[in-house]
């Protein structure tokens, strides 16, 4: 690979343990789909400038010393696709989907056909603190707008967070609490944009400043849009608005570093849907939100590193709407209180007769309170969970890791239960029988997997895990009608924990100009838990299932699964253009998920494959490309099938170095962006909603972001 065919570029990076920071990659950070390894969790952090090939678009490199699969959105991305929910952020990624509830404001990502309670939402490390997981239509209290990067990490790297994070982990990282101090005492980023589709209209500012071993960051946004077009039309109540900020200081000195930090966050978002666009639903979220983390590295002894993060926050909404007297009010209030805490202890390496050992013991607590009020399905539950976890990493020989992880958990969830027939049919107009109940859990997980460097920059991993999860509160206790969704939920208080075996396999290339990443996957659940529509409708008490018609009735219940799939990504540089270079891209992915029985688990996302071209030459990026969903009728029962669409993208964008003393800015970005150029019917396969909301039609948006 010549110099002149990839141009250096040097970054600024950091080997982190397992996202503790940003990761030290071998590629400048100016891609957009990107599937890496996670960071190995044995290596300090510590600021490093390595001069890298500068990749178009796509893949970042593999870091030869890492192995748990990670996708990665780098701030770069961000600020030209602009997402307003971290689902937008994250929908067309190669395994990764999202439940575009109401599209542009709730929207939480789905990772390999898991959701939910499989799939735990951070930012900077602490959960988000919001109800996102109790219901699609429950926005994620974090804007991607203001995030450096976006990480979705998967493997034994979850381990590190969570039984609740089975299916993955989805981290937005930033600045809020100070890590460094910017080397001229000041920068930051103000982008702005305007989207065709839905009038939408949105700025957002980031600044770090610091000095004398102080540091500060302060940020803030806004969005708002008016309800989106579709082919045809307009998609009726799907307006939508946001903004909030935050500000964060730290100490940092040659040790280490110790900061806090407080952000808010505040919105108003319309539920489309034909019951919901009626009823004129709409969502209303704030929290307040404090973060505190930290490191320090003591002069000697055996550990090497001692980190922590901890997090408060309290969270609010309350679904208005019209009810069901005609009368416009509020339906329901969803409270959340939680903290949370962690504390991780890096030993020093230690060097045996097979090789260096590192590693690192780490202890996790969390406490979560949800209050609830009016036509709220779930009465008020109590979630508490200890943990202790261990990762160790042994390198064999230069090229050649083997790595183990395990974790210990007791969880304890306390609520009201109810005892429902067996047929979820009202016997003689009675209400379920309620008592209070606490379940106790003791989930166990371990990992094992080991990394390989092939002849000609290849790198191969095999990964093998068991995984146990206890129910959630809301899987257990949930007992009503849900107004934004339309639904009454029930739980089952005698759901039994989650298990499930996975092994992974994965090969990637990713330097040169060919880079390839292909993972496949097949995870065998015992005692799966899902929400299954019953074919019944209920109207806002359990005396009108069967008879009803606002409702769909929702039971959780527990059988046996089998997902398997895959996803590859990669990219072949063609065409030496200027000081960069033209080439062609693809992917595809897909996932199959069934039950022993035979049938189908619910709300899967359809195969895709996707293709393209792009140009990055002379500060100039352009890129033309197509990607393609399958018809989608692997369905479950009550489920209908799903239309495949296509979905054609086009950008072109120009970024201007500048001079700092003169202009105040050291570059500018300007561009402009299609999706959906085709104008096509868009459903989501994985949507509750499907039938009733398409996704936007064609759009255009323009962008600007300054860097200072």
């Amino acid at each position: 690979m010549s110099s002149a065919r990839h141009p250096a570029v040097p970054l600024l990076a950091c080997a982190a343990f397992l996202g503790a920071g940003p990761a030290l990659s071998q590629s400048a950070v100016t891609l957009d789909q990107i599937s890496v390894t996670s960071p190995t969790p044995v290596q300090p952090i510590r600021p490093v400038t390595v001069a890298t090939p500068a990749l178009p678009t796509g893949i970042l490199p593999v870091a030869t010393d890492t192995f748990s699969p990670v996708t990665v959105v780098t701030g770069e991305q961000i600020a030209r696709d602009q997402p307003r929910t971290l689902g937008d952020a994250l929908f067309d990624r190669p395994g990764i989907s999202g439940t575009t509830y109401a599209p542009g404001a709730a929207s939480r990502p789905i990772i390999r056909g898991l959701d939910n309670a499989r799939v735990r939402i951070q930012e900077n490390g602490i959960g988000n603190g919001g109800v996102s997981d109790l219901g699609e239509d429950h926005t994620v209290p974090v804007n991607p707008l203001v995030a450096d990067r976006i990480e979705v990490i998967r493997g034994p790297a979850t381990l590190r967070y969570g039984s609740g994070a089975i299916g993955g982990v989805v981290s937005a990282d930033n600045n809020r609490v100070p890590t460094f101090i910017p080397a001229n005492g000041v920068q930051g980023q103000v982008t702005t944009g305007y989207s065709t589709v839905d009038n939408g209209r949105l700025g957002a500012a980031t600044v770090d400043a610091g000095g004398d071993g102080i540091a500060v960051h302060a940020d803030g946004f806004k969005t708002a849009a008016d309800n989106y077009a579709i082919p045809g039309g307009i998609q009726r109540n799907s307006y939508n608005e946001s903004q909030g900020g935050a500000f964060g200081i730290s100490a940092i000195g040659d040790r280490g570093f110790a900061g806090i930090s407080f952000s808010h966050y505040d919105a108003v978002y319309a539920i489309p849907g034909d019951v919901s666009a009626d009823a004129r639903t709409r969502l209303t979220p704030n929290q307040d939100r404090v973060l505190s983390r930290g490191e320090y590295r003591p002069v000697d002894g055996p550990i090497e590193v001692i980190r922590y993060w901890a997090g408060y926050s309290v969270y609010k909404h309350n679904e208005v709407g019209i009810g069901g007297d005609g009368i416009e009010g509020i339906q329901a209030t969803f409270k959340n209180r939680e903290a949370e805490a962690r504390v991780e202890f890096q030993h020093v390496p230690v060097f045996t007769a097979l090789g260096k050992l590192t590693g690192a013991l780490g202890f996790q607590s969390d406490r979560r309170v949800i209050n609830t009020a009016l036509e709220s399905f779930l009465p008020k539950t109590e979630s508490r969970a200890n943990a202790v976890y261990l990762f160790e990493e042994l390198e064999l020989r230069p090229g050649t890791r083997l790595q183990a992880a395990g974790r210990y958990e007791v969880d304890r969830v306390s609520g009201t239960a109810a005892i429902f027939p067996d047929n979820f049919l009202p016997e003689n107009g009675a209400e379920p029988f309620q008592f209070a109940r606490t379940r106790r859990f003791a989930p166990k997980s371990v990992s094992l997997g080991a990394l390989q460097d092939l002849p000609f920059d290849f790198v191969a991993s095999l990964t093998g895990s068991y995984v146990e999860r206890g129910p959630s509160g809301y899987e257990l206790f949930s007992q009503g009608p849900h107004d934004a969704t339309a639904t009454f939920e029930i739980g089952n208080p005698n759901l039994k924990r989650e298990r499930a075996r996975t092994i992974e396999a994965s090969i990637r290339r990713a330097v040169g100009p060919l880079r390839i990443d292909a993972t496949g996957y097949y995870t065998r659940y015992t005692g799966f838990i899902y929400r299954n529509y019953t074919g019944l409708f209920c109207d806002d008490d359990f005396a009108s299932c069967g008879t009803g018609k606002e409702n769909r009735q929702i039971v959780y219940q527990q059988q046996n699964a089998t997902f398997y799939g895959a996803e590859i990504i990669g990219q072949y540089d063609i065409l030496p253009i200027g000081d960069g270079f033209a080439g062609v891209e693809g992917q595809f992915d897909f996932v199959r998920a069934q039950f022993d029985d035979g049938t189908n688990v619910p709300r899967i996302p359809p195969y895709r494959v996707g293709g393209g071209v792009y140009v990055r030459a002379d500060g100039w990026f352009a890129r033309v490309n197509l990607l393609h969903a399958f018809d989608h009728r692997n369905i479950a029962p009550f489920e209908t099938p799903t239309a495949g669409y296509d979905d054609l993208r086009a950008e072109v964008s120009y970024t201007k170095p500048l001079d700092p003393k003169l202009y105040g800015a050291s570059s500018v970005t300007l561009g402009v962006q299609g999706r959906n150029l085709l104008d096509a019917d868009i459903r989501n396969s994985a949507s509750f909603k499907k039938d009733e909301i398409l996704l936007p039609g064609r759009n255009v948006r323009l962008f600007l972001t300054a860097r200072f």
